[in-house]
């Protein structure tokens, strides 16, 4: 009998038992094409990331709000986003701002002197392009973005399809709809749009689930927290302490549909999404069971997760328990917060990965590509390295471009630290983010001590954003921290090898391709496949561009791109190392 899935182990948990199965596990986990092989981290002492976030000129520091009371909203927030805002060929950034919480002001035992006033969320324009150097210029007030919310997470799509990407800010409070005037400016649409939410919400995606040709939005929301209703809850010790997300209740996420015309439709009741409560703070989308539909993943803090299968009628079904991904393979809840999906193992279908509160696990389910899962994080080697820590913001990424997809994991406690508390620390969460490779055989290894300097830093970081900020080819992070600095970590090792580079264009032919996948047929017959996606992480948006690294094996047949309806083009073999930029229509259509 193989492993047991979430289902399987109803009648154990019913007797208060874990198990954890190993029995029947394939040798190797991975399917994937035989011409790549497994990569050695680099040598000892080589940089991987360099943190350029003061050259670059991204100077931003987060206030998180803490007074003291212990406010469950302090340690929660914020995402970033990294985006193309004025259409130039490179990345812009987008940080997310707090503000005091409670009636207590702002005092110098509270307020960081780094912060920049008013404390709001920032835009940082790239001048890449026109200057050829890495520089960000703060264009917020150019840019007409006068948010002053407490920030939680932006998305990023082109609603309207003009051609201009426009943004979805959550906070803690009014979220904030953005339109991309187009002209280097932003305007308030949030009531004219209809998709405002007072609640406390966390990650939104972009995602086109009828397959219209309009990019839908689904909003994830947390709990029913404000200032006003905080409580005081301890730990363990007895000790004063941020609650967690069972003190308060949980609030249903909404769907908006875009009717085409500039203005959204709440469906959240009709599309049964509101069947179901928890405190959502992670949103990934893909086509989790082959049926080209678009399904929505939802990362809940202690609460079962949700699998949201698009049934094709305007309506879905939530198949997590079913499915082996509402649990983990003990059949506990987990306090899932980030979230990705993405092929690691090479078998053409998107696995997940999510991450959670110390002492738990960050968990890795394996997609049997019907939609099916299995908890293999113990045995992929993600799960022992993450329980002394927390984790929020994360991501598959190639940062060597060897074919593989590695993991990079942020984290920061969400409860008091007390051997930091002790040492008379003023914000006793913070801890280093990590590192993990693919070493190509369905095992990863945490390369941490060799991914650079900022990987030594201890800090609470919360938002991970993924983007070739400087165009040479490899994968570039954004990183928030909770209370203390953005972060631009700059990769020095992925373009070493050869990668091709990838625009995906809709049929509009202006927009991202947004739910595309990409298979790159290797003319040994493999395959790597890519998604076309801004939205997962914690919060955060990343550059929807696509980067394959090709290893030591850089023949390429030919480039297929699998849109969101079933249709499928292929591509004559495109230029490596350069980007390339395809558009729907202009390939050859064949059988999928």
């Amino acid at each position: 009998m193989g492993c047991p899935s979430a289902t399987r182990l109803l009648l154990p948990i019913a007797l208060g038992l874990a198990i954890a199965c190993v029995e029947d596990r394939p040798d190797t986990l991975v399917n994937g094409p035989s011409s790549l092989e497994p990569h050695p981290p680099p040598p000892t002492g080589e940089t991987v990331f360099v943190d350029r976030t003061n050259e670059a000129g991204i100077d931003f520091h987060h206030f998180n709000g803490m007074s003291g009371e212990l406010y469950m909203a302090e340690i929660m927030g914020p995402g970033c986003a990294l985006f193309d805002y004025d259409n130039d060929g490179d990345l812009d950034a987008l940080v997310l701002q707090g503000h005091m919480l409670g009636d207590k002001g702002i005092d110098e035992a509270t307020f960081p002197p780094e912060a920049e006033l008013p404390l709001r969320d920032r835009l940082f324009r790239s001048e890449l392009i026109e200057s050829g150097e890495l520089r960000f210029v703060d264009v917020t007030d150019e840019a007409g973005i006068d948010s002053r919310s407490y920030g939680m997470g932006v998305a990023v799509g082109d609603y309207d399809s003009d051609g201009w990407v426009d943004l979805y800010i959550t906070s803690l409070g009014p979220n904030l709809f953005l339109r991309n005037n187009g002209d280097g400016t932003f305007s308030d649409v949030t009531e004219q749009t209809g998709t405002g939410d007072d609640r406390w919400s966390a990650s939104a995606a972009f995602v086109d689930y009828d397959v219209d040709g309009h990019l839908d939005l689904f909003v994830t929301n947390y709990v029913d927290f404000t200032p006003a209703t905080h409580k005081e809850c301890f730990s363990n010790t007895g000790a004063l302490d941020y609650c967690g997300p069972l003190s308060y209740g949980a609030y249903p996420d909404r769907l908006f549909r875009n009717r085409g015309d500039g203005t959204f439709e709440d469906v959240t009741a009709v599309s049964q999404i509101a069947r179901k409560y928890g405190a959502g703070l992670g949103i990934v989308c893909s086509d989790f069971n082959g049926d080209d539909r678009v399904d929505l993943y939802v990362a809940n803090d202690l609460h079962p997760n949700q699998l949201w299968i698009n049934r094709g009628d305007g309506t879905f079904a939530d198949e997590a328990l079913v499915s082996g991904c509402a649990f983990n393979m003990a059949g506990g809840v987990e306090s899932s917060m980030g979230i990705d999906a993405a092929d690691f193992d090479g078998d053409g279908d998107d696995d997940l990965f999510m991450t959670h509160l110390n002492a738990e696990t960050n968990t890795l389910y394996i997609n049997d590509g019907k939609g099916l899962f299995d908890d293999y994080s113990i045995d992929t080697g993600l799960g022992v390295p993450s329980r002394n820590y927390t984790g929020f913001g994360t991501a598959f990424v190639d940062y060597d471009n060897d074919g593989w997809l590695d993991v990079i994991v942020a984290n920061g406690a969400a409860r008091v630290l007390y051997d930091l508390a002790d040492s008379g620390d003023p914000h006793p969460v913070h801890q280093k983010n990590q590192l993990f490779k693919n070493t190509g055989d369905g095992h990863f290894r945490d390369v941490t001590d060799s991914a650079g300097e900022p990987f030594a830093i201890s800090e609470v970081t919360r938002g991970v954003a993924i983007g070739d900020v400087d165009n040479d080819g490899d994968s570039d992070i954004l990183i928030s921290n909770n209370n203390g600095p953005a972060r631009l970590l700059i990769n020095e090792v992925g373009n070493r090898n050869p990668w091709i580079g990838l625009r995906v264009i809709d049929a509009t032919g202006i927009r991202d391709g947004i739910g595309a996948r990409v298979e790159v047929v290797r003319k040994d017959g493999g395959s790597l496949w890519r998604s076309v996606r801004a939205a997962s992480s914690y919060c955060s948006s990343h550059d929807p561009r696509v980067i394959v690294g090709l290893g030591e094996e850089p023949e390429v047949q030919s480039v297929r791109i699998h849109w969101p309806d079933g249709t499928v083009e292929e591509w004559t073999a495109p230029e490596v190392d350069h980007y390339t930029v395809l558009e729907r229509g202009s390939g050859r259509e064949v059988g999928d």
